[in-house]
């Protein structure tokens, strides 16, 4: 593609852009033929531009029926960051709405899980985190009361990892996770917006302090059209295993 065609692309491309600005999520553009006219351009060269969003996430092509404009999902990748810091990283203002903040008593299960004795009390948090003011994951947090005393629901607007570390001293080091799909219920279809029928992306697991212990096992339902998760991989090294020499 020499200079002029790209260069041209990239002026469709723009224009494609302030196109889908105005029109709301999930609408369809005019066909190709009356926007190649609109703009004076090739539709071959319009085609390319229409190509580079798709790729990118601005727009989504049906067969038999149409281009139609989204919104890129965000990539989150699975470190040990708040949902505040992730969606900062990305230009996004994050916020929380908390749907249930309790203290109860844990449950052989739980108490396994955040290795603190049956019956010790547990703060049970439910928040809806939303970017820019769309709702995108829904999270369910368990820590045991003892870590975090006189936490409240003023405390939990923003990064609940800034609060541990500022207020407590506690700074979450490592975890484990296991991401799967998932189908929501009603209840959390309604709070992210969704409906019952859009796949999402479940996580679930525990962080770990300084000093081992486990101070919040969380699941997450992280909407599917909006959510995409990264993982960056690294290949074991080898380990050479010691030679046996004989002695003599």
């Amino acid at each position: 593609m020499n200079s002029l065609v790209t260069g041209r692309v990239a002026e469709i491309r723009t224009r494609l852009l302030s196109l889908v600005d105005e029109l709301p999520e999930g609408s369809m553009l005019p066909p190709e033929r009356d926007l190649a006219q609109r703009w004076g351009v090739a539709r071959m060269t319009l085609r390319r531009a229409m190509g580079e969003l798709v790729e990118d996430g601005f727009l989504v092509k049906r067969q038999g029926s149409g281009t139609y404009t989204t919104r890129p999902k965000i990539a989150r990748r699975l470190v040990m960051a708040s949902f505040t810091e992730e969606m900062q990283r990305r230009g996004l203002t994050a916020t929380s709405r908390t749907i249930e903040l309790r203290r109860r008593r844990a449950d052989h299960q739980l108490s396994r899980t955040l290795r603190i004795p049956a019956g010790d009390l547990v703060l049970s948090i439910v928040r809806l985190r939303l970017a820019d003011g769309i709702p995108m994951a829904l999270e369910r947090t368990s820590i045991p009361d003892r870590y975090v005393p006189g936490l409240t629901l003023d405390d939990l607007a923003g990064s609940l990892y800034d609060v541990l570390a500022g207020r407590y001293g506690v700074d979450l080091v490592a975890g484990q996770s296991t991401l799967e799909a998932a189908m929501p219920d009603a209840r959390s279809a309604v709070l992210l917006e969704i409906p019952e029928t859009q796949p999402c992306l479940a996580r679930h697991g525990i962080s770990l302090d300084a000093r081992g212990r486990v101070l919040e096992h969380a699941f997450a339902l992280y909407r599917g059209d909006r959510f995409s998760m990264t993982i960056d991989l690294h290949r074991p090294r080898a380990v050479a295993e010691p030679s046996l020499r004989q002695s003599g």
